[in-house]
């Protein structure tokens, strides 16, 4: 009989270096003793919270706290600490690791952490800034008032093999504590005076999301995308009497949006 597969809800802490290639590149033995010092570092802090570091391998940490606050205050103090490391070091040799963090359901297997919330982490991570921190939606909830730091709200962000867009969150270390700007999904304010800033602020986040979605497409589907307000311009100067752009650009706008209908659902799965 096939073995009962165990689950449990915890919160996942994802961590790996950013450009951890181009160091090694530059002095392996240089970059390994870093790393093995800001890795002792991080795990004082991971016990220090009551967490468990599941995973290592190359740069890459994963842990995993029983409360959701710990693994946020956690991530946060690892990264003022290596900061603190880094101002030390000259700008080449600076390890800055990127964390994401996302409470789900997840499998277990002799002692590893396997599934959807294990990968929603990790693919936070991959969109984090390095020095930076991202939680997903359910991790802002529950820290949103707890903790003396501000949020960035940064939209739906879609996931590889996720089905649902991920709601995103970016923690400001050095800013004023403050909440993020209501999603979209939240229900309005009454005061009409109110909803100005806050419609700004949600603008903001999904041109952000955006822009992270532009910068994911092909070198070639952006160009295709960039072409078209290049050709109106083009149009623009030559003679506004005659429009003659709107041809190619269509030609360019119906493979954008081919490649996101049929390439862009493949990716998704």
């Amino acid at each position: 009989m096939t073995p009962k597969v165990k689950r449990r809800l915890t919160c996942i802490l994802c961590a790996d270096v950013k450009s951890y290639a181009r160091l090694m590149e530059s002095d392996e033995t240089r970059t390994i003793g870093t790393l093995r010092q800001y890795r002792g570092a991080m795990d004082a802090l991971i016990a220090r919270h009551d967490g468990r570091t599941v995973n290592t391998w190359g740069d890459a940490v994963i842990a995993e706290f029983g409360s959701v606050v710990e693994a946020v205050q956690c991530a946060i103090e690892v990264q003022r600490e290596l900061a603190g490391r880094n101002s030390d070091l000259p700008d080449a040799e600076q390890m800055w690791f990127r964390i994401g963090i996302n409470l789900g359901d997840v499998m277990i297997e002799n002692d590893d952490l396997y599934g959807e919330g294990v990968n929603i982490a990790a693919r936070l991570q991959e969109m984090a800034e390095p020095g930076g921190i991202l939680i997903s939606g359910p991790v802002y909830d529950l820290v949103r008032n707890k903790l003396s730091v501000g949020f960035d709200y940064l939209g739906q962000q879609a996931v590889k093999n996720v089905s649902e867009p991920v709601p995103s969150y970016r923690i400001v270390l050095d800013g004023e504590a403050r909440p993020a700007a209501a999603r979209t999904d939240e229900p309005r304010p009454a005061n009409p005076s109110a909803a100005a800033p806050m419609a700004a602020d949600t603008a903001q986040g999904t041109a952000a999301g955006l822009w992270s979605r532009f910068l994911d497409l092909p070198a070639r589907v952006k160009l295709a995308v960039l072409l078209i307000p290049f050709l109106f311009l083009i149009d623009m100067l030559d003679s506004a009497d005659s429009l003659w752009f709107y041809w190619p650009a269509a030609g360019l706008g119906f493979y954008v949006l081919l490649w996101l209908s049929v390439f862009g659902y493949k990716k998704r799965q």
